[in-house]
C-alpha cells in the first residue's frame, strides 16, 4: 500500500502492507464528543424516543450544523467500480479486495455504531460485529465497547430476528425506525432481543433524527456501510460528514445502482479530498465536507 496524499516528508515510497494501527491511525475520527459508558439503553424491547438519553443534543440539521449540536461525526464506507457500480449481481463483496477487506475491518474497529440499511442486512447477510484483539486497547482507551453497536435502519421491520445479528449479538444490536411502524413488529423485535429506537414521527427513522438518536445514546463515531438507499438519504438530508470510497480496478457496465440512490440535492454537497491510498490498483479515497 502506498499514501498519495496527502504528501509529507514521511510518505513512504516503498508498496508494503501496511499495519493494522497504520490504517487506524490513517482512518482516525477527527474530535468529537467521547462515547459515554453509560446510558445502559432502555430494557429489550423498549421503544427509546428520538434523542433520548445521555447527552442528548438540541440539533437542528444535519452536516456541520448537526455535528456541532450532536458531537456526532457520520462517515461512509462504499466500494464503486470504475464505471460507477456499487454492486455485481446484486452484492459488493464482487468489487472487493484483500486492502478494502482490511480497512473495512479497520473502519468498524474506530466505530461506536454502524449503521446499515435493511436490505443490505437482508442481501449482505450480515452478521454481528466481533471484538478484535488489533483494536481493543485502541476501544478501551477511546472508552468504547468491545465492539460497535449494529444499528440497522427499517421502516417495515421485515427482518428475520432469529438470525444471529439479533439473536447473538455480543452487543445488543439496535433496530432504527419511525414511530408509525408497525407495533407487532416492533414487539417482534424487542422479543427477540434487539433495542428499538424510534428516530422520526413516519414509519420510518429520519436520517437527521437517527444520527441525533445515536449521538443521544453516547454513540458519536458513526459509520454507515449503505446501501446506496441509506446513503442516498444521508446526502439528501445533510447529515453525511466523510465519504471513505474505495474505487475498484473494474468494469461491470450494467445496470447496477450507483453508492447513493433515491431524491437528489437541490444543490450538490461539496466535499475536499483528505487522503489516497494504492493498492494493487485500488485506490482508497477519503472525502470531507467542506
Amino acid at each position: 500500500m502506498r499514501r498519495l496524499l496527502p504528501v509529507t516528508d514521511q510518505t513512504p515510497i516503498e508498496d508494503r502492507e501496511w499495519s493494522l494501527d497504520e490504517l487506524a491511525d490513517a482512518y482516525a475520527y477527527p474530535d468529537v464528543v467521547p462515547g459515554s459508558a453509560g446510558d445502559p439503553g432502555a430494557a429489550p424491547g423498549t421503544a427509546t424516543a428520538p434523542g433520548a438519553g445521555a447527552g442528548a443534543a438540541d440539533a437542528t440539521g444535519g452536516g456541520a450544523g448537526g455535528r456541532a449540536a450532536t458531537g456526532a461525526w457520520l462517515r461512509a464506507n462504499m466500494v464503486s467500480s470504475l464505471d460507477g457500480a456499487a454492486q455485481h449481481e446484486g452484492r459488493s463483496q464482487a468489487l472487493s479486495g484483500d486492502a478494502d477487506m482490511r480497512i473495512f475491518g479497520v473502519l468498524r474497529g474506530l466505530a461506536d455504531a454502524v449503521v446499515v440499511g435493511a436490505e443490505t442486512v437482508r442481501r449482505e447477510g450480515y452478521r454481528p460485529a466481533r471484538a478484535r484483539d488489533a483494536f481493543a486497547a485502541r476501544r478501551a482507551a477511546a472508552g468504547q465497547g468491545p465492539a460497535p453497536v449494529i444499528a440497522v435502519v427499517s421502516a417495515s421491520l421485515d427482518l428475520d430476528f432469529s438470525a444471529p445479528l439479533f439473536a447473538r449479538p455480543l452487543v445488543r444490536t439496535l433496530v432504527l425506525t419511525g414511530a408509525a411502524a408497525p407495533g407487532d413488529r416492533i414487539r417482534a423485535a424487542g422479543k427477540a432481543g434487539a433495542e428499538v429506537v424510534i428516530a422520526g414521527d413516519g414509519p420510518g427513522a429520519e436520517p437527521a433524527e437517527a444520527v441525533r438518536a445515536l449521538a443521544g445514546r453516547g454513540l458519536t463515531r458513526l459509520l454507515t456501510e449503505g446501501g446506496p438507499r441509506l446513503l442516498g438519504q444521508f446526502v439528501a438530508s445533510g447529515t453525511l460528514d466523510e465519504l471513505c470510497l474505495t474505487l475498484a480496478p473494474v468494469l461491470t457496465a450494467g445496470d447496477a445502482q450507483r453508492i447513493a440512490g433515491g431524491p437528489g440535492t437541490a444543490v450538490p454537497d461539496r466535499f475536499a479530498l483528505a487522503s489516497v491510498l494504492e493498492e494493487a490498483g485500488f485506490l482508497f479515497t477519503r472525502y470531507r465536507r467542506i
